[in-house]
């Protein structure tokens, strides 16, 4: 019997049936507890449409920014007003022949360099790595080496190879058996000593690099694919490295960026890189401050472009770790656009 039935009875009952037990059997559930569901009307939902959106102030957020736009725009200023900049000599030396030439030497050690260096730091790390003492103890003394001296040491020493080693030959040692040899004075030039230089003391950087970003990955992965039966190359190479990646990659491109200033010291070899090339010009021209920002601002353009891609290779490496990708800057942009039109579209009509 429902409830509304039983309270019916209990009313025709009425004052005759007081003091006496009206007892219903198995009553059904009452409508707070559910019965009758479907037969009674819900409550139309909410709707917010009209709800007036009110942002979230941020008082020391605008205090902070104001103060730092006026930082800025004091920077901006003096910068545009100062005369002894010389934006004029900038541009006029910018583009000129050959400081573009010095800038094509610049990323032609930076590109040799950083390739051979990274190359000969992973078999380096695989040395580290090994099982056997010999690799180990080579690989360790390597890295200490030439993380122990300058590099300005390193690039002199190289160029003055020729002072300890006359000849530099190919052959079958501890025999006079010889199949190449050459002058050590011409082999060794001014771009070999360079990229000698920066590679070998690149290698040391960056076998700790890849030896951290591999030790990084968890060994029990290793383990599992090992009990599957995955082979041991493609452990390493589907398992093992795109794990490390995400590790290797932030400081292994800000080696190829310090790399990039780093080829500024080749001046000391005389070779025409774009640092040398600017040394050249102001001390025939007597514009220092000139000519340094034209190399400032090549050397900020090269940075730039490869902080780009180090943004979006790290952006596809981090596919395994994140469970959203981030935003790139134009979807961050076009985001912040959609954002704040929705809001002044609110606002626009909420004041009508």
């Amino acid at each position: 019997m429902s409830s509304t039935a039983t309270r019916a009875a209990q009313s025709a009952a009425g004052p005759a049936s007081a003091g006496t037990d009206v007892s219903v059997s198995n009553p059904g559930p009452s409508a707070e507890q559910g019965g009758h569901q479907g037969h009674e009307p819900r409550q139309a939902a909410t709707d917010y449409a009209d709800y007036r959106l009110v942002p979230s102030r941020h008082p020391w957020r605008w205090v902070g920014t104001a103060l730092v736009a006026l930082g800025v725009a004091a920077v901006v200023w003096s910068l545009a007003t100062n005369p002894r900049w010389e934006w004029g000599v900038v541009a006029q030396w910018f583009t000129a022949q050959s400081v573009v030439n010095g800038l094509l030497e610049t990323l032609k050690l930076t590109a040799i360099s950083g390739a051979l260096g990274f190359i000969l730091g992973f078999i380096l790390a695989l040395m580290r790595l090994s099982a056997s003492p010999l690799l180990v103890s080579v690989s360790w003394t390597f890295s200490w080496i030439f993380r122990s001296t300058p590099l300005l040491v390193q690039m002199l020493l190289w160029y003055n190879l020729g002072y300890l080693y006359e000849k530099i030959s190919l052959g079958i040692p501890f025999t006079d058996v010889r199949f190449f040899e050459v002058q050590t004075t011409t082999l060794i030039s001014q771009f070999a000593a360079a990229v000698l230089g920066l590679t070998l003391n690149q290698a040391a950087y960056s076998a700790e690099i890849i030896r951290g970003g591999i030790l990084s990955v968890d060994q029990g992965q290793l383990e599992a694919a090992a009990a599957l039966g995955i082979p041991a190359w493609r452990r390493s190479t589907r398992i093992v490295l795109p794990q490390a990646m995400r590790a290797i990659l932030p400081t292994a491109f800000n080696e190829i960026i310090g790399l990039v200033k780093g080829t500024s010291i080749v001046y000391v070899l005389a070779y025409s890189e774009l640092f040398y090339t600017v040394q050249v010009i102001y001390n025939r021209t007597q514009q220092v401050l000139p000519l340094l920002l034209v190399a400032t601002l090549w050397y900020v353009v090269i940075t730039s472009v490869l902080s780009v891609f180090q943004y979006y290779i790290e952006r596809h490496y981090s596919k395994g770790a994140v469970r959203t990708l981030p935003l790139t800057p134009l979807q961050k942009a076009r985001r912040f656009f959609a954002t704040h039109a929705a809001v002044t579209d609110t606002r626009a009509r909420s004041t009508r």
